[in-house]
């Protein structure tokens, strides 16, 4: 009975292997699509989600998953979400793990570039400008995806500082009349 409950030194190994490879792939993978895949999700994204989970569980685990095995997974996975944590404090290791923020829109203007690298539709931007109380384009200083997957909407009235837009893809494209000062940042 306890050999379905334990877990031998080459299983052990293969399930931290199998962890740290197919969490290190879901990372690039998120890193090649984009901050957006996992940011919100609809229901179809959910049920591709638990998926995927499931997939990868079963990978991680092999074909008789045990209790050791479970725990020994869900260790190393925590180990490596917490190692990672630790790496996106540090400048070049944030460059590294994360997506940079992107403008989704300048003043009025969407940028369709930007829309389509980013695999963000005007649809999911307007929806946002809706929720953020936006009721006319005329409102809008800029929206920003940024590197969480989020997306942030600032609204016009005060200029905007253009620190706040540092690192952003696109920011260059800021209209001058809705940045502080003389509309000089770092892009």
């Amino acid at each position: 009975m306890w050999h379905e409950y334990g877990l031998t030194w080459a299983d052990a190994i293969r399930v931290v292997i199998s962890a740290i490879t197919l969490y290190t792939a879901v990372l690039l993978v998120i890193r090649v699509l984009g901050q957006r895949t996992l940011a919100t999700m609809s229901s179809f994204d959910l049920a591709a989600i638990i998926a995927l989970g499931a997939v990868i569980g079963r990978a991680i685990l092999g074909y008789t998953p045990t209790l050791a095995a479970g725990l020994l997974g869900l260790i190393t996975l925590l180990a490596l979400q917490t190692i990672t944590g630790q790496i996106r404090r540090l400048r070049r290791g944030a460059q590294l793990v994360n997506n940079r923020p992107v403008l989704l829109m300048a003043g009025q203007e969407m940028q369709p570039d930007n829309l389509a690298r980013s695999h963000v539709v005007e649809e999911e931007v307007r929806a946002k400008l809706r929720l953020a109380g936006i009721r006319h384009p005329s409102e809008v200083a800029c929206v920003v995806l940024e590197s969480t997957g989020q997306i942030s909407v600032l609204r016009r009235g005060q200029p905007i500082d253009p620190g706040l837009l540092d690192g952003v893809a696109g920011a260059e494209k800021m209209p001058r009349d809705l940045l502080w000062g003389d509309g000089k940042h770092r892009a």
